[in-house]
């Protein structure tokens, strides 16, 4: 097998795995909405995705043009740099989207490629003109990188803005309790909504298709020459909108009087299989657009026998080509395949459900400078704004986006409710539909994936997600991930130049080097990923259980499980400190700060919680807080225990002394049994042992005393290091915290149960 079929052969291996990672990006283009909204079960909202996705693969014919000569001039390079070229940007384009997957953060798969495409091509250039000379411009064609990034700047106000209106007035129209004016309104609003999404269908369907360019002759005078079917559809606009609204607003009146059918149910399929069509039928080539090019390369040097590839100028990429029925087929099933394996895909769309959700949802980016600043001047500004409103005017307003109901119901469906109701999904649907057909029959560049995540967070925050208690956390977070889009460009441009450069110099044994590389990186990513899905299925079992079993049950389980995990995690960190275990120590590290999270989580849900407490008496939510709190300061003493630990190993400082480690084994020991008899209390609902453990907690104390006093005696006698003495005193003070805050949850969660 010679060195370049070997290079084909990679090349379409790593197609393969980069439609997988692909889509496990993308896929919140099209299933955001849906899976938001709970329009149906996630096995119906994936058939119908699926169906999209194989039809939109089977009807499309077309390539992307720019992985052959959107970014560089082929003509002006040899077949041996141009599979180099190519097999860097497939490289680097699978570690950036498998990176940027486990991270969870949405991205554009046409950014990252056309930038990988720059920046391999570029180095290999550079190459090119140090041994021949000219200049760069021969080789590179800039401007399609200057539209791309034009094009986010567009697609991410456009977007942001039009979607923020869009839902600004639809609510007005149904307001959150739209059940009661469905029946006036819904068949108008599934005759614009359908219509939108139609013409999306059409237009960016038609898109590098066959059928594009069919005669037709239909509304043109007799005897006139016919016009390709692309051309037609651009000249007969208004027609078919016209009419695609009066026929599906009737029909859809018509359905729901006779069937009941639910109308906003329906628009919400539809645009996902609109979305998900149009994803395979254009972006889905993105993925294979380079390994076809290079197959492409490869023939054209097959059809030359004997020719030096170091010779072969590529001038057969400048032409038009039609990607194989057959490969678009494949890469449909493997995508659709992908759809219903992928975690790492729910993760990114777990990202920009968090959001855009109607209530606070899990805030991961936290707060940032610029997000308080621009709450601040927001908050200003509609307080002047306020100023001049009518208050008849603002009374109707806030009757319209009153949550009242909505929240009740939402409130009694539990982990059920869905993150924001079928209104808001079919906004973002129409209005990405919309947004992206008037760029594509305008030839703007805009990203499928910017334009859907930013509809998506301006009709968050026209519908009033964006709360005073969540828009830090979701201005952080939407600012994170445009941040991300952007250094997508410049990630992927010299990721892909280092590669390109590798492989220039090592030639196969390159590729197989960086291939090596892209494969550990896959494997530490899904590590890390299989990590992250562990501790959010532990905290969404603690949550679920607190919905599920009953407060008091789920309580005493939680408190006496992190107590257990305390116990133990105390132990490991003392042994390790003792034998300077540094490795032992991170591991301690990080499991504690696992426990942390999870009390951390247990007082995020305190509101849901307390909410189900209504019947009780308040005392119970009040001693319920305290129990939370308790256990949060334990956590936090944990960790400022193992941190200075572990640091102080780390740094090589001097090991504790013998009369050192005696007394915190003995110390840790003392706190291992009142734990045990604190845990078995809670455990059995027996509190009968209350005072006798309160005297045991008191000869703790009085232990701890006597150690510091000690200590302090060795540090007189020059018998201590300083550093050793610090850590000392830093561990003997956390073991003094948590033993005052372990009695105070005791007598806490009894006050709780007894209440």
């Amino acid at each position: 097998m010679d060195t370049y079929l070997i290079m084909v052969v990679v090349l379409f291996a790593l197609a393969i795995a980069d439609l997988i990672i692909g889509v496990s990006n993308d896929a919140v283009n099209f299933l955001n909405s849906a899976i938001g909204s709970k329009v149906a079960t996630f096995k119906t909202i994936m058939i119908v995705a699926a169906l999209g996705i194989v039809i939109g693969a089977t009807f499309s014919s077309g390539m992307m043009e720019v992985a052959r000569k959107g970014i560089m001039n082929p003509q002006h390079f040899f077949f041996s740099e141009i599979m180099l070229i190519f097999l860097a940007v497939m490289i680097t384009d699978i570690i950036l989207l498998d990176t940027f997957n486990t991270l969870g953060m949405p991205t554009s798969t046409t950014v990252s490629i056309v930038f990988e495409l720059l920046g391999a091509s570029v180095s290999i250039a550079m190459f090119k003109i140090l041994a021949d000379g000219g200049d760069m411009a021969t080789y590179i064609n800039s401007a399609t990188a200057l539209k791309i990034i034009s094009g986010i700047l567009l697609s991410v106000i456009v977007s942001f803005v039009f979607g923020a209106i869009a839902m600004y007035f639809s609510r007005l129209a149904f307001s959150f309790n739209y059940e009661r004016r469905i029946k006036y309104l819904s068949a108008i609003w599934g005759g614009i909504a359908i219509t939108a999404i139609t013409y999306f269908i059409v237009i960016k369907g038609l898109k590098g298709s066959t059928f594009a360019y069919y005669p037709m002759t239909l509304g043109l005078e007799a005897g006139a020459d016919p016009v390709i079917l692309k051309q037609w559809v651009q000249d007969m606009v208004m027609p078919i909108v016209g009419l695609s609204f009066v026929g599906w607003t009737i029909i859809l009146q018509l359905l729901y009087i006779v069937f009941k059918l639910d109308i906003l149910k329906l628009t919400v399929l539809v645009g996902t299989f609109a979305l998900a069509m149009a994803f395979a039928g254009n972006d889905l080539v993105n993925f294979i657009g380079v390994p076809l090019a290079g197959y492409a390369a490869y023939t054209d040097f097959l059809a030359h026998p004997g020719m030096d590839p170091g010779n072969l100028l590529m001038e057969s990429l400048t032409g038009k080509s039609v990607a194989p029925a057959s490969f678009l087929i494949m890469a449909g099933l493997i995508m659709v395949v992908t759809l219903w394996t992928s975690k790492k895909a729910r993760n990114v769309i777990k990202t920009s459900l968090d959001l855009s959700r109607q209530d606070e949802g899990d805030e991961k980016f936290g707060a940032s400078p610029i997000a308080r600043s621009m709450v601040r001047a927001s908050i200003s500004g509609s307080e002047t704004l306020s100023k001049f409103v009518p208050t008849i005017v603002k009374n109707a307003l806030s009757r319209q986006f009153d949550q009242t109901e909505s929240r009740e119901k939402y409130e009694a469906m539990g982990s059920e409710a869905p993150a924001f109701d079928m209104v808001r999904a079919s906004v973002n649907l129409v209005m990405a539909s919309i947004i992206i057909s008037m760029a594509t029959s305008q030839k703007l560049p805009l990203s499928t994936t910017y334009v859907t995540f930013m509809v998506a967070m301006g009709t968050s925050l026209a519908d009033k997600a964006w709360g005073r208690e969540s828009a830090v956390f979701r201005i952080t977070g939407v600012l994170s991930v445009i941040l991300g889009w952007f250094f997508t460009a410049l990630i992927a441009f010299t990721a892909a130049f280092v590669v390109a450069a590798i492989l220039h110099y090592l030639g196969i044994f390159g590729v197989a080097l960086m291939v090596a590389v892209a494969i550990f990186v896959l494997y530490k990513t899904q590590i890390l990923q299989k990590k992250n899905m562990a501790e959010g299925d532990n905290v969404d079992d603690k949550r679920a259980s607190i919905e599920e079993v009953g407060v008091v049950i789920s309580m005493n389980e939680s408190v006496v499980d992190s107590l257990a995990k305390m116990k133990s995690e105390m132990s490991n960190v003392l042994a390790a400190l003792n034998n300077e275990d540094r490795r032992s120590l991170k591991h301690a590290n990080e499991s504690i700060m696992i426990i942390n999270k999870d009390a951390k989580a247990l007082k995020k849900g305190m509101h849901s919680t307390i909410s189900k407490l209504r019947m009780e008496t308040e005392d119970s939510g009040l001693y319920y807080v305290q129990v939370l709190d308790y256990l949060r300061e334990m956590a936090h003493s944990l960790e400022f225990i193992s941190q200075p630990a572990y640091e102080h190993v780390l740094n090589n400082h001097k090991k504790m002394t013998d009369e050192q480690k005696n007394d915190l084994n003995e110390l840790n020991t003392k706190m291992r049994l009142l734990i045990d008899r604190v845990t078995f209390a809670i455990s059995n609902n027996n509190f009968d042992e209350l005072d006798a453990i309160i005297a045991e907690q008191q000869e703790s104390v009085d232990f701890i005393k006597d150690i510091r006093k000690r200590q302090v005696k060795r540090i007189k006698k020059g018998n201590a290091s300083t550093k050793a003495s610090l850590l000392y005193f830093t561990i003997v003070h956390e073991y003094h915290n948590i033993l005052l805050q372990m009695v105070n949850l005791l007598k806490s969660q009894r006050d709780f149960i007894t209440k």
